[in-house]
């Protein structure tokens, strides 16, 4: 554990002083788990908002509903929404969010089953990107886990376009 993603993340929030905040939706509340299982993680992290359903994206995080209408919930827009509506709400000073089909349903030839988006939002930045995993319900949750926590430390360590 004391290498992992999670723990070198909280290091770097805790030496820079940033607050962290998430909004996950096919994760389930995933990410901020692996963030917890950190001891003293309640230094940098806030918490974070798991929304399932549209109603949730709109009620807890203020994505709009024409965004969910014309680019469904598994897109850059909402995932940059769901990101920016965390930060405000939660105070944070970056918000990681993920949407994706997490399978075995629910894919369409645009965007088959382990279709999943990321996005990051900070006072200065506005990043998303696309993944597309292969695994299962529980492995495309977990890699998308997985992904979000390591798009974050890419972001940490400047490793990121910006």
């Amino acid at each position: 554990m004391e290498n992992s993603s999670e723990t070198l993340i909280g290091n770097m929030l805790r030496e820079r002083g940033f607050k962290l905040v998430t909004a996950e939706s096919c994760t389930g509340g995933l990410i901020g788990s692996r963030i917890t299982d950190v001891p003293g993680s309640s230094e940098y992290y806030l918490g974070g908002v798991v929304s399932y359903a549209y109603e949730v994206k709109v009620a807890l995080l203020d994505v709009s509903w024409d965004t969910l209408n014309t680019y469904g919930a598994v897109s850059r827009e909402t995932v940059l929404e769901m990101a920016r509506g965390a930060r405000n709400r939660l105070g944070g000073d970056i918000a990681i969010s993920v949407s994706g089909v997490a399978g075995p349903d629910g894919g369409t030839p645009e965007k088959p089953v382990g279709t999943t988006w990321i996005g990051l939002v900070t006072k200065e930045v506005e990043l998303a990107t696309e993944f597309r995993f292969s695994g299962n319900r529980k492995q495309n949750k977990s890699s998308a886990a997985d992904a979000a926590l390591q798009f974050l430390l890419d972001y940490l360590q400047g490793k990121l376009k910006q």
